[in-house]
């Protein structure tokens, strides 16, 4: 029951992560102002920044532990994992067939030669 309950909690992709950094920002503005109003000046200022600077920090955290799915399709100049595990049979009917078919491309062209 409580690793149902965990589940609940648990950000599992990047718009979750985003709503939970957007909710950061808000509180760390309403922070912020109310240290600008506490502390009037430069100090002020520089604790609001800080508040702000956590939020990068914790939007970079959460994004960075929240991974994109991988694609459903690979793409790319290599093979296709479908023909990278052939077994050894049927790479040996493969290359059976391919030497047929260049000993049947190469016959009619050297009968035309003589």
């Amino acid at each position: 029951m409580l690793k149902k309950l965990a589940r609940l909690f648990t950000i599992k992709t990047r718009f979750e992560a985003a709503l939970i950094t957007y909710a950061i920002a808000l509180g760390a503005v309403m922070r912020g102002q109310a240290y600008a109003q506490q502390f009037p000046g430069a100090l002020g200022t520089f604790l609001f920044l800080a508040c702000l600077g956590v939020v990068f920090l914790a939007g970079a955290k959460l994004f960075d532990a929240v991974r994109p799915a991988p694609p459903a399709i690979r793409q790319g100049p290599w093979r296709s994992p479908a023909r990278l595990h052939r077994s050894p049979a049927l790479r040996r009917r493969h290359r059976r067939r391919a030497t047929d078919r260049r000993a049947r491309v190469a016959a009619p062209i050297a009968a035309n030669r003589h």
